[in-house]
């Protein structure tokens, strides 16, 4: 018999169990601040200290309860299922879109399903693609527009022939599992009625590609979906994905659809949020989709999506200060830039010290995250794997891509942040894709 637990008493918990980590690692790291003060001055020592190991320390404490806390009830079946139009913004997915539009239709969604297209200036076949899968029998509505506008533009052209309550926005290139969108729809509506969109849980697809593939999927399956869970958890997610989401049609009208951004889906999510709505997670509805196969998209990818964070905070001032418990997660988002500057300029060039036995940075203090780091993220595996028995599905052997996602990944990831938020920040030229 469990017990019940408010969600502030458990947010209340979570927090004082992460502040007595770092209490904790405050104490025992005095003598490594004292220490690396004696060679880089104490600003540059506390600088690096604080957002190299105690902030994010305490991160990883908060996750790892959050999670151990998450006993969300299973959303409840539906007599009646509303229609839905599934909205689609598509440029040059010539190769990948009759698998998507196949993965829709084999939907077991028990109300009616309306799929809308936006071929977005496509210089390949796209167009063609789906015209075959029309006269095939498929019911697609295909707006066609020439030029290519950008993803924001695909969407909002969407919108406006959009007349069902509920919209949900996929990527060209995923495959949804049957039950994705009842499951989403399901999430929706049995979450609290101020709720305004539900994000689905995002898999790798081509996971089996490369060594970056590889390392993604872990990303997607651990870090992604445990903050997501975490977030969800007290009242609050931070992003709906493009990549597959569930909204409600008239408040994205409302807000002005989807931003002129890189990040159209975080600046997006965080009107919702800041406008007192809430945005759930159904970690039960899995899109799978391509990841980038090569070093240069990912890096391009990452600093994108670094770029829209910036993008959100400008075009959401005052988030910072809105009194509920998700904000914490934008206060988190505030300091990612310099945990990731602090990660690049000092964690990176502290491994290449250590390596000749200088141990200012990276030494045992830095060594003593690690158990802590596995613990999280078992418990984040452990959470996952529930989820995908529940839903039939088995996790793959990835022994290696693991081992780069734990001891490596940060190395690229990082560095590519940082330039993210420097690009955004100097107003760099914006480049736009649908990915």
């Amino acid at each position: 018999m469990s017990i019940y637990i408010p969600v502030k008493t458990k947010f209340a918990i979570v927090f004082a169990l992460a502040l007595i980590w770092m209490a904790v690692s405050l104490w025992l790291s005095i003598p490594w601040f004292r220490d690396l003060s004696d060679k880089i001055g104490w600003l540059l020592a506390g600088f690096l200290i604080a957002f190299i190991a105690i902030i994010p320390g305490f991160m990883n404490a908060f996750l790892l309860s959050s999670i151990l806390f998450d006993r969300r009830p299973r959303a409840a079946s539906i007599s009646q299922y509303p229609p839905v139009t599934v909205l689609v913004p598509a440029f040059n997915e010539a190769a990948a879109i009759a698998d998507t539009m196949t993965s829709i239709f084999k939907q077991d969604y028990p109300g009616m399903l309306k799929v809308l297209v936006v071929n977005d200036g496509s210089r390949d076949a796209t167009a063609e693609r789906i015209r075959e899968l029309q006269a095939r029998g498929m019911e697609i509505e295909l707006i066609n527009i020439l030029d290519n506008g950008g993803k924001s533009a695909a969407l909002n052209r969407g919108l406006s022939a959009c007349t069902t309550e509920i919209l949900i926005t996929i990527d060209a290139d995923s495959y949804l599992k049957i039950d994705a969108i009842r499951n989403i729809v399901e999430r929706y509506l049995s979450d609290p009625p101020n709720t305004r969109a539900v994000a689905g849980e995002i898999l790798i697809r081509n996971s089996r590609t490369n060594w970056i593939t590889r390392a993604q999927e872990w990303d997607y399956f651990l870090g992604i979906a445990a903050i997501k869970r975490a977030q969800s958890l007290f009242q609050g997610t931070l992003v709906a994905q493009g990549a597959f989401s569930l909204y409600d049609r008239a408040t994205v009208a409302n807000l002005g659809g989807w931003p002129d951004a890189l990040g159209e889906d975080i600046v997006l999510s965080w009107k919702i949020l800041r406008a007192g709505f809430r945005i759930g997670h159904a970690e039960n509805a899995c899109a799978f989709t391509n990841c980038p196969d090569t070093l240069k998209k990912f890096v391009y990818q990452r600093r994108r999506w670094s770029r829209g964070m910036i993008e959100a905070f400008k075009a959401n001032p005052g988030i910072l200060r809105q009194p509920r418990l998700s904000t914490m997660y934008v206060w988190w988002n505030s300091m990612f830039p310099m945990i990731d500057l602090s990660y690049s300029v000092g964690f990176i060039p502290g491994l290449a010290l250590a390596c000749f036995g200088k141990f200012w940075i990276v030494g045992p203090m830095t060594l003593a995250l690690l158990p802590v780091s596995v613990l999280l993220n078992r418990v984040m595996f452990n959470a996952n794997v529930k989820m995908f028995r529940d839903e039939g599905l088995q996790v793959r052997t990835n022994r290696g891509g693991l081992f780069f996602y734990m001891l490596a990944y940060g190395l690229i990831l990082q560095p590519a942040c940082v330039w993210g938020y420097a690009s955004e920040i100097f107003g760099h030229r914006k480049t736009w894709g649908t990915k």
